[in-house]
């Protein structure tokens, strides 16, 4: 089976990028790569365009994964059509992605962490500056899904 999985958050610069890379790693450490395909975009304009920030680029390094090229893009219809799975940071992200498509008719779009046993919104570190609790979010959360499609 194939999945293609597309991680949402508001500006695609922190939290998705993170997922995205993260989960590429995950697919790669099981031999699954060619299984997957991996993406993430932003609801929001605002970063379009823009680098993985810093910090979360320095934690992904810090645990050997690089996001180099990797630029904020725009979540758009054509990519809730495309993508089998659509997994978003926080309930905001939720509501944005609803002006974008409509309805999730499909029921594709869930909340990375609904596949933990804690499920909850991923703090956005834009704001608490808590790239450590982030990670370890993706890291639960990637987990969870892959688990969850028995992987």
């Amino acid at each position: 089976m194939n999945y293609k999985i597309l991680f949402v958050c508001h500006g695609n610069i922190c939290r998705s990028p993170m997922a995205e890379f993260v989960m590429k790693q995950k697919v790669a450490e099981r031999g699954l790569s060619a299984q997957f395909e991996i993406a993430s975009a932003a609801t929001s304009r605002e970063e379009i365009g823009n680098p993985v920030y810093p910090p979360a680029r320095r934690m992904l390094a810090a645990h050997g994964i690089s996001c180099d090229g990797k630029t904020a893009r725009q979540m758009t219809r054509a990519d809730y059509d495309y993508y089998d799975h659509i997994i978003i940071m926080d309930q905001n992200n939720q509501r944005n992605i609803q002006r974008i498509v409509g309805q999730d008719v499909d029921n594709k779009i869930s909340l990375l962490m609904d596949y933990t046993d804690h499920p909850r919104d991923v703090a956005d570190p834009w704001y608490t500056g808590n790239f450590q609790a982030t990670w370890d979010d993706v890291q639960e959360g990637c987990e969870g899904f892959l688990s969850a499609i028995g992987c």
